[in-house]
């Protein structure tokens, strides 16, 4: 990482400071402000942090401009067709791709690590039945340290690895328990003998009372989906995970944290807001009234799972997993309007000149949404697969948070705008 300067000026004194510029492997430039307010006495000002790099991180890197999405260096597009979900965990988490002995013992440690105590499968019964799955999420997540506390020192690698490993089995478990809790049926064990997507399948949708085999084309893009969600950089939620992790909480707290910032609709719940969308469309002939409605700025209706913040050309995530949906879409009966609805909607926007210039083009929340719909995943449950296929991204940012060497307590500054200072006045004198 080679260092260079840039100089700032402040006009109103006078007063001058060299600030380091810092490079990267790729992206843009980076200045280090740390010394801005101790020489010239004033912050910086970044609303929604557009412009600041919050850390330095060797995980994840995205080219919004070109489409390019990397872990660990590797495209995403590489990895998608090449690997498997717990491939790409162990990449994210140690740095490299594994060796075949590396990969089973990986393998195996996570599928032993799947059930969870028993004590906190009684802990659902706490939970009002109709409660959204996010919320039990939140809750569950977040009680683990108190069922998985003796391995909870953060400066410990080996604890780490150990609550990392626990995390990534037992979010698939939790998961699947928090939907059934939902609809009153009782909670399924996971099964060694299953592959991760597969076994997570199984324990939504099978039930104690008949025999259930999971489709391998729904485990199959269950996997992919959770390779495309592993991670995606500095977002809300893994930003909130490092914010939570720098006061030295534990990593079920933080992670918990985390899954509190994907279930906003802004972020995680971007894909159920797809679906809703499709619905109030209903009927495909009335398509051209609501893209009318959609290029109409006084109207308020938005059409939901196009563009993207940070990629300004095709989502990468969205290439590959649309493929995928169309391979979905031709094992199902086909008679969902719902699925026509959106079929004809990406038709009509990969046309559209309105679309195009604005490179809306559709992103990996629309076909994920889709997805899940043609599987029978209930909509209330799409953030929380979300939250299953992050879990790797959070641990992995908290561990290099945590092992950073000049790691300090997050503390944003602000720009105050509130009342000058005044004086109490007694309340019979107001």
């Amino acid at each position: 990482m080679g260092k260079d300067t840039v100089t700032i000026i402040n006009n109103a004194t006078g007063q001058q400071v060299e600030l380091p510029l810092m490079r990267g492997t790729h992206g843009p430039d980076v200045v280090d402000i740390g010394q801005l307010y101790p020489k010239l006495g004033i912050f910086t000002y970044d609303s929604g942090f557009k412009s600041t790099a919050s850390c330095k991180s060797g995980i994840t890197f995205i080219d919004g401009e070109q489409g390019v999405l990397l872990y660990r260096g590797y495209p995403i597009e590489q990895l998608a067709e090449k690997s498997n979900y717990l491939e790409v965990c162990y990449l994210l988490y140690y740095g490299e791709l594994p060796t075949k002995e590396q990969y089973d013992h990986f393998v195996g440690m996570i599928t032993r690590h799947s059930m969870i105590n028993e004590g906190l499968r009684h802990f659902y019964s706490g939970f009002h039945a109709s409660a959204h799955p996010m919320s039990i999420m939140v809750g569950v997540v977040g009680a683990l340290s108190a069922f998985y506390h003796d391995s909870l020192e953060i400066d410990n690698p080996r604890h780490q690895e150990i609550s990392a490993h626990r995390l990534i089995a037992k979010l698939p478990t939790i998961a699947a328990a928090s939907f059934k809790h939902s609809i009153g049926q009782p909670m399924v064990y996971p099964k060694n003998k299953l592959p991760y997507a597969a076994n997570f399948l199984n324990m939504m949708f099978s039930v104690p009372a008949d025999d259930y085999e999971v489709n391998p084309i729904h485990a199959k893009a269950i996997d992919l989906l959770f390779i495309l969600h592993a991670d995606h950089e500095q977002n809300a939620s893994t930003s909130t995970v490092r914010l939570a992790g720098s006061s030295e909480a534990n990593p079920f707290a933080a992670i918990s944290a985390g899954i509190g910032a994907l279930w906003g609709p802004a972020h995680g719940g971007a894909n159920e807001a797809v679906i809703k969308m499709l619905e109030e469309i209903k009927d495909a002939a009335q398509i051209p009234k609501y893209v009318a409605r959609a290029k109409d700025k006084a109207d308020t209706f938005r059409l939901m799972g196009f563009g993207h913040r940070v990629y300004k050309n095709y989502d990468p995530r969205a290439k590959i997993i649309r493929k995928m949906a169309y391979e979905l879409l031709a094992t199902t009966s086909g008679n969902d309007p719902m699925l026509e609805v959106a079929m004809k909607l990406e038709e009509l926007a990969l046309k559209d000149e309105y679309f195009i210039q604005r490179k809306l083009y559709p992103n990996v929340d629309f076909y994920s949404g889709i997805i899940y719909k043609a599987m029978g995943i209930p909509v209330n449950m799409f953030t929380v697969l979300f939250a299953i296929a992050r879990t790797i991204g959070w641990i992995t940012q908290w561990k290099e948070m945590i092992s950073d060497e000049g790691r300090v307590i997050g503390r944003p500054r602000q720009l105050y705008t509130g009342a000058a200072q005044r004086d109490y006045l007694a309340m019979e004198k107001r």
